[in-house]
């Protein structure tokens, strides 16, 4: 089923900032009615059609109150919320690492799960926003982050499989250094030449992409890397 075809709901996670943001705009002009999630409305998409939903991913119970009563409303569901912390691993906190498991893994399994019978019914996507290091075999000061990832991809591998005898498609788009917030716990940016980053919008782009394909086609993983490799170090000070 295309975009087109869609009842235009949307559930997007991490909805106010970074590449969340940026698919939750390109769903808006698509006509879309979006349901955003987000900590704090922040830099939110400012739309009659958008409405935010003020939720804590790491709280499970949270998660499924907030979600649960609009279930049957949504025909995408997009888990665009990350959170990454960088640094040789004994010097992540059990705080940090909960965090990543909680936001990068629980709460798109959790919502999947809630939404699972619904988008069986309608057709409906699941579009994981994963990372590069989910590929990689050596993420060096990323590596809790890195399994996070994975762990995001082999889900959404196997979710595709379980539930496509159902119509349900299931996208996983695979970035690499993007120009988001999500380094802001680390000692690296990426550098501010384009051809060493992606923008939000260019992902965006790759995630409207794979959901205007036709019926009967799917593309399940999109890897999107800037021509050149290379970080800036921020100082420590």
């Amino acid at each position: 089923m295309s975009i087109e075809d869609y009842n235009k709901t949307a559930l997007v996670t991490g909805a106010t900032s970074g590449i969340g943001r940026a698919i939750a705009g390109r769903l808006l002009a698509e006509g879309y009615t979006v349901y955003g999630i987000g900590r704090n409305r922040g830099g939110a998409p400012i739309a009659e059609q958008f409405h935010f939903l003020s939720v804590d991913l790491t709280d499970a119970r949270e998660t499924v109150s907030a979600v649960s009563p609009i279930a049957s409303e949504i025909s995408v569901l997009v888990n665009a919320a990350g959170v990454a912390y960088y640094g040789p691993h004994e010097t992540l906190s059990p705080v940090a690492l909960s965090e990543m498991i909680s936001v990068n893994v629980t709460a798109p399994m959790i919502l999947s799960s809630i939404l699972l019978p619904h988008l069986r019914e309608c057709g409906g996507t699941i579009l994981n926003i994963s990372s590069v290091t989910a590929r990689s075999n050596a993420n060096t000061h990323g590596c809790a982050y890195g399994a996070t990832k994975a762990a995001l991809s082999s889900f959404s591998q196997s979710l595709f499989e379980e539930n496509r005898k159902h119509g349900v498609r299931v996208i996983t788009i695979h970035p690499d250094l993007t120009d988001t917030n999500l380094y802001r716990n680390a000692d690296f940016t990426p550098q501010d030449d384009p051809q060493y980053r992606l923008t939000p919008e260019e992902v965006a782009d790759c995630a409207m992409q794979a959901l205007s394909a036709r019926d009967g086609m799917v593309i399940t993983d999109i890897t999107v890397r800037p021509q050149r490799n290379g970080i800036r170090r921020q100082s420590s000070t």
